[in-house]
């Protein structure tokens, strides 16, 4: 297993587009990948845009991605790094 902590930095947080963007990304792995609030620690699979959605994540939020897998390094610094990058907003 592989984990990394970021912070949303984006100011509309993880809406409709930025999901879309994440979940999609998240696709282009084969490990199995999870998306966690920090502060309590609910999670969703981050190849799942509804479960995301619910996660309500905002700018300023906390969150730790996991992967487990074949390529679970590149999968997770990917998504960081596209976090990291505010989703070109």
């Amino acid at each position: 297993m592989y984990k990394k902590k970021t912070i949303i930095c984006n100011k509309t947080g993880l809406h409709a587009r930025p999901v879309s963007d994440f979940v999609n990304c998240s696709n282009q792995f084969t490990s199995e990948i999870t998306i966690s609030r920090v502060s309590d620690g609910e999670s969703a699979n981050a190849k799942s845009i509804v479960k995301i959605m619910l996660l309500a994540l905002h700018q300023g939020t906390e969150v730790e991605l996991s992967a487990v897998g074949p390529d679970e390094k590149e999968a997770v610094d990917a998504l960081v790094e596209l976090i990291d990058s505010g989703f070109g907003e």
